[in-house]
C-alpha cells in the first residue's frame, strides 16, 4: 500500500531530506502513488508531512554496503545500536535505527510498508541486518509521528524500506573493502534477476541473492585503543591475590611484567588493561535472499506473493575469563605444600570463617569434595591460556507475504497477510569454561594463576575449556491487513475532491527466550547466566483506522486520520493526527501536523527473564569508596573504579508510553532547480520506559539507595565470578517507567543543481539542530538536560549535518560526501569532546551501458574517533562505538554488470 504504482523518479527530487542522492530522469507518465505517512494515494509526492527519499543506486556509488551505514548518514538519527556494541554486551549483534534520539523502540522500520519481527533478543525494534540490502530500490523515512496510520508505537517516525516491485533483466555486483590500518575488510556480492513483463504478459518475478562477509578489527589494530579510559580489571595474569580483601598484592609488583599490566595501589597491585583483548568490531557474515511474484489477473486486480530469508553470523571476541575470588589452599590433598602458593603477605593463621568447608561439589575434575584451609588466599585470576572469550550470534529473519490489491466500485483496496519470524541463537565458540572445575584446580594446586602451567594444570585447563549453544530467542509477528481508498465530491469547491481511507489490522506477537539449560549450568559463572532463565509471552493487537483528505481551498488542504488499538493486555487506545498542507504559490509550500501516540511495552521489556550481569565500565562504591577515596578500612581495589554486580530484567508492572508530537515547516523553491526546506518539530514522550542509567545509580547514591542491595552492611557488591546471584550484593536495574523525554529541534534541507557544459553539479545540504532535550530519571524527579552533555546513558547531538556534492559527464561522474557530528561536554565534565567530521569520496565510470565501476575512499582524511572518558560501554580506549567508526580510512570498490 506504501509503494509507488508508476512514479516519476522527478517526484523523487521535491521531498525533503537526502534528495540529492534522488536521481532525476525524465518525466514519465504520472498516476497516483501512495507515499509513506499517508493511506491515499495521490499525484503530489510533497504530502503535509515531511519524508526523506534515499535511492539506493547513489548510495552504493558512495560506497555503502549495510542498512546500518545508511542510518549513521541520517541527521534525524541521534543515536544508534550497531553491531559494535554487541561485542560485550547482549544485543545479539543487532543494529537498530533511532529517531529523534527517543529509543529505537519508538522508531517503526518497514519493508515494502509491513512490519518485520523485531529482534528476538531484546524485542525492541527490527535489526536492520535483518533487511535484504541488494532488493533495495529506495528508502522513505518520515521524520513525524505515523502513530495514527501504521500502530501506535511510530512516535518517533518511519523508515520504510522499499524494494522493486517488478524487474526485467539480470545483474551482478562485486565489491571489496579495505581499511588501511588493518582488519574490517569486506568482501560483498549480489545477483537480481527478474522476467516477465505486468502490463504486456500479465505478470513478473524477481529475485535478490546477496552475501557479504566483513573480518573483526581487533582492540590492538588501532593506535587510539592506548587511551586508557576504564577497562581495567582486578582479575590478571600473573592473578592478584588477598585474604582479607582491604589490600591485592600481585608476584609481578612494582614493574608489573605481564600480560598488558599497569601497577596500582602504591605498588603492591597491578591491573590489566583489557581493551587490547576487546575488539572494535565483529566479524560479521550476512546472507539474504528475496523472491517475488506478481500476477495481474486484469486491470482491476493484482496478486503477489513475497518471500524473503536473511541469516547474519555475528562473531564477538572480548578478554578472557575472570576468575575473580576464587579460593586457593596453602597444601594440596596429598598433604605436600601447594607449589603454586604465594610466599608472601600472607598470613599462615587467617580464616574468616570459610576454612573448614567444602568449596565446590563433587565435579568431574576430582572424585571428592576438597575442605578450604586455614591461611587460604583469594586469588583474582584471568585464564588466558584458554584464550579471549568468544561468542558468535546466529540471527535468522524471515517473512512471506500475500496480498491482492485492485479496485472495485470506485475503491482502491489491498489485502495483505504476512508472517515474521526471528530466531537468535547465542553459542559460546572460545574462552569460557566450567567455572567450577577452574574453581577445584586452583583451590588444590593444579591450576598456576601466578605464571606457567604444567602439564597437569594446561590439561585441566583444556577440558575445562567448553562450546556450545548458550540460549535461542525467538520472536514471531503475524498480521492480517485490509485498506481501502476512494475519491469523494468536492465539498467545498476547491476544485478537487476530498479523498477518504479506512483499514483493519490484526497482529499477533509471540516471545520466546530460554536458555540451553545443560549447557548454560556450565558455564554460569562465567557468564553469569541463569541456567533456569525462561521468559515468554504472547499479545494480540486489532486496529482500525482512517485518514480523509479535504480541499479547503485550491491552496489549502487538511488531512485528519484517527486510529484505535485494542490490546489484549493493556486495555484500547485511540490517537488522532491532523495536518495541513498549504500551497498560496508554485514556490512555497507550509506544512504542518499534530498528533499522538501510544506505546505498549513490548514483551520483552515486560517478560525478560532476570539476570545477573556486571557493570559495563567501571565505577566506585559509593558506600566504600566515595569521590574515589577509599574509606579507612576499604581496599581501593576492590571498591574502586571496578565493576559490580548487575540484576537486568523485564518488569511486568510496566505502563504504556504516552507522546503527543508536532511539525511545522515549509518548502520554498526560490529558482529553478533549487530547494529549502526547514521543519520544526517537538515530541513529548510520558511514562519513558529504560532502566536508570549505571552512571546515574552510581553518581546519586543517595538519591537511588533504593536499587542497591547489599551481601552485607557495609560491604556492597561482590562480583567474584564463583559468588552470582542475590547473596553476593546487587544494583537493581530492571526496566521501568522513567518519566517524562522532552525534544524538539529543526530540519534544514537544501538543494541546488547546476548544469554547465563540463557536466551537472548536484548539491545538498541536510542538517538537524536539536534544540532540547531533556527526560526525567523517575516520575516527578528533575529534568536532565542532555543536548551537547554526556548525561544519563549518552549525549545528544546539538547540530549534524550531511553535505553532497556529486558531478556527472557522460561516463564520468565523482562525489564526495561530509558528516559532522558537533562536540559534547563528556561523561567527565572535565573533558570537551571534539566535534567530529569525516569525509567520503568516489568517482564511477560507465563505459558501456549496463557496466559500470567505483572506487572510493571513505574517511578520506583517516580521522581517529575523538577522546571520551565515557566508560559505559563494554568497549574502553577513550571512543565511543555508537557515534564513529572504528575503521578510518578505508577504499573501496564495486563493479556491477547488467544484462
Amino acid at each position: 500500500m506504501h509503494q509507488q504504482t508508476k512514479i516519476a523518479a522527478a517526484v523523487l527530487l521535491a521531498v525533503g531530506g537526502f534528495s540529492a542522492w534522488a536521481q532525476q530522469a525524465e518525466p514519465q507518465q504520472i498516476e497516483r502513488v501512495t507515499v509513506t505517512g499517508s493511506a491515499i494515494k495521490r499525484i503530489d509526492a510533497e504530502t503535509a508531512v515531511p519524508v526523506t527519499v534515499i535511492k539506493m543506486t547513489d548510495l552504493r556509488n558512495s560506497g555503502v554496503t549495510s542498512v546500518e551505514q545508511i542510518m549513521a548518514n541520517l541527521t534525524s538519527v541521534q543515536t544508534s545500536t550497531n553491531a559494535a556494541q554487541s561485542i560485550g554486551s547482549g544485543s545479539g549483534g543487532a543494529s537498530f535505527a533511532d529517531l529523534r534520539g527517543i529509543g529505537a523502540d519508538k522508531t517503526l522500520v518497514l519493508l515494502n510498508g509491513e512490519r518485520i519481527a523485531n529482534n528476538a533478543v531484546d524485542g525492541s525494534a527490527p535489526d536492520l541486518n535483518m533487511i535484504p540490502f541488494a532488493a533495495i530500490d529506495r528508502i522513505e523515512v518520515l521524520r513525524d509521528g505515523a502513530s495514527a496510520l501504521y500502530g501506535t508505537d511510530a512516535i518517533g517516525g518511519v523508515i520504510n524500506f522499499i524494494t522493486k516491485k517488478s524487474y526485467n533483466g539480470a545483474t551482478v555486483t562485486v565489491g571489496y573493502d579495505s581499511p588501511q590500518h588493518g582488519g574490517g575488510r569486506a568482501t560483498s556480492a549480489n545477483v537480481g534477476f527478474g522476467f516477465g513483463d505486468l502490463s504486456s504478459q500479465g505478470f513478473n518475478v524477481l529475485g535478490f541473492v546477496s552475501a557479504r562477509k566483513e573480518d573483526a578489527i581487533a582492540g590492538d589494530q588501532r593506535e587510539f585503543n592506548k587511551r586508557i579510559v576504564g577497562g581495567l580489571s582486578n582479575s590478571t595474569d600473573p592473578a592478584n591475590y588477598t585474604q582479607d580483601f582491604s589490600t591485592l598484592y600481585n608476584p609481578a609488583a612494582p614493574t608489573c611484567t605481564g600480560t598488558s599490566l599497569i601497577p596500582v595501589a602504591g605498588g603492591t597491585q597491578c591491573k590489566i588493561v583489557t581493551p587490547n583483548f576487546v575488539d572494535f568490531a565483529p566479524k560479521s557474515q550476512t546472507a539474504s535472499g528475496m523472491l517475488k511474484g506478481t500476477l495481474r489477473v486484469n486491470d482491476s486486480l493484482e496478486l503477489s506473493a513475497e518471500a524473503f530469508m536473511t541469516q547474519n553470523k555475528v562473531t564477538t571476541r572480548i578478554a578472557p575469563v575472570p576468575y575473580g575470588g576464587y579460593l586457593m589452599n596453602p597444601t594440596m590433598p596429598n598433604g605436600q605444600p601447594n607449589p603454586y602458593f604465594p610466599k608472601t603477605n600472607v598470613d599462615p593463621t587467617f580464616d574468616d570463617g570459610t576454612a573448614g568447608a567444602p568449596a565446590f561439589s563433587p565435579s568431574s575434575a576430582f572424585a571428592n569434595p576438597v575442605n578450604v584451609q586455614q591461611g587460604f588466599v583469594y586469588v583474582f585470576w584471568r585464564d588466558f591460556p584458554n584464550g579471549s572469550r568468544a561468542q558468535r550470534n546466529d540471527n535468522k529473519q524471515s517473512r512471506i507475504v500475500l496480498s491482492a490489491d485492485g479496485n472495485a466500485a470506485n475503491w482502491d483496496y489491498s489485502v495483505k497477510f504476512s508472517a515474521n519470524k526471528n530466531t537468535v541463537d547465542q553459542n559460546l565458540i572460545g574462552g569460557y569454561g566450567d567455572g567450577d572445575m577452574i574453581g577445584e584446580g586452583l583451590l588444590e594446586g593444579v591450576i598456576n594463576p601466578f605464571g606457567a602451567q604444567s602439564e597437569a594444570g594446561t590439561a585441566l585447563l583444556q577440558k575445562a575449556a567448553l562450546n556450545g549453544l548458550l540460549q535461542t530467542a525467538t520472536g514471531k509477528v503475524n498480521i492480517f491487513k485490509a485498506t481501502a481508498s476512494r475519491e469523494l465530491s468536492d465539498w467545498l469547491g476547491a476544485g478537487r475532491p476530498a479523498q477518504i481511507a479506512i483499514g483493519a489490522e490484526r497482529r499477533h506477537e509471540d516471545f520466546d527466550s530460554h536458555a540451553n539449560k545443560d549447557f548454560a549450568k556450565l558455564v554460569s559463572a562465567s557468564t553469569g547466566l541463569d541456567p533456569e532463565f525462561v521468559a515468554k509471552g504472547t499479545r494480540n493487537v486489532s486496529a482500525l483506522y482512517t485518514e480523509i483528505n479535504v480541499p479547503v481551498l485550491k491552496t489549502l488542504e487538511v488531512t485528519g486520520s484517527l486510529r484505535y488499538d485494542k490490546y489484549s493486555d493493556f486495555g484500547n487506545t485511540t490517537n488522532p493526527k491532523l495536518s495541513f498542507r498549504f500551497q498560496p504559490s508554485k514556490e512555497v509550500l507550509f506544512r504542518g501536523s499534530a498528533s499522538t501516540g501510544f506505546r505498549a511495552p513490548t514483551l520483552f521489556e515486560l517478560y525478560g527473564s532476570q539476570a545477573y550481569t556486571n557493570t559495563a565500565g567501571n565505577v566506585n562504591n559509593p558506600i566504600n569508596c566515595p569521590g574515589g577515596t577509599p574509606i579507612a578500612g576499604a581496599s581501593a581495589g576492590a571498591n574502586c573504579n571496578t565493576q559490580f554486580q548487575v540484576l537486568t530484567g523485564g518488569n511486568t508492572n510496566l505502563k504504556p508510553e504516552k507522546s503527543k508530537g508536532y511539525t511545522l515547516g515549509a518548502v520554498f523553491e526560490p529558482m529553478a532547480d533549487m530547494s529549502l526546506g526547514i521543519d520544526l518539530w517537538a515530541i513529548k514522550i510520558t511514562n519513558s520506559i529504560a532502566a536508570l542509567p549505571e552512571s546515574t545509580l552510581f553518581a546519586n547514591y543517595q538519591q537511588f539507595q533504593q536499587y542497591f542491595h547489599f551481601a552485607q552492611p557495609g560491604n556492597l557488591l561482590s562480583i567474584t565470578s564463583n559468588c552470582p546471584g542475590p547473596k553476593c550484593g546487587y544494583v537493581e536495574r530492571l526496566n521501568q517507567n522513567l518519566g517524562g523525554t522532552n525534544t524538539n529541534g529543526v530540519d534544514l534541507s537544501a538543494q541546488y543543481r547546476l548544469r554547465s557544459n563540463v557536466g551537472q553539479f548536484d548539491f545538498a545540504l541536510n542538517s538537524t539542530f536539536v534544540n532540547k532535550y531533556e527526560y526525567q530519571d523517575y516520575q516527578g524527579g528533575p529534568w536532565n538536560q542532555n543536548v551537547g552533555v554526556y548525561v544519563g546513558s549518552g549525549p545528544v547531538f546539538k547540530w549534524q549535518h550531511n553535505l553532497t556534492v556529486n558531478w556527472a559527464y557522460n561516463a564520468f561522474a565523482l562525489g564526495t560526501a561530509v558528516h559532522y557530528k558537533s562536540g559534547y561536554t563528556d561523561f567527565v565534565p572535565t573533558n570537551r569532546v571534539s566535534a567530529f567530521t569525516t569525509t567520503d569520496l568516489y568517482g564511477s565510470w560507465t563505459p558501456m551501458k549496463g557496466t559500470s565501476l567505483v572506487l572510493g575512499v571513505r574517511n578520506l582524511f583517516d580521522r581517529d574517533p575523538p577522546f571520551t572518558n565515557q566508560a559505559d560501554l563494554f568497549q574502553s580506549g577513550g571512543w565511543d562505538s555508537r557515534y564513529a567508526n572504528a575503521a578510518g580510512r578505508t577504499y573501496y570498490v564495486r563493479g556491477t554488470y547488467s544484462f
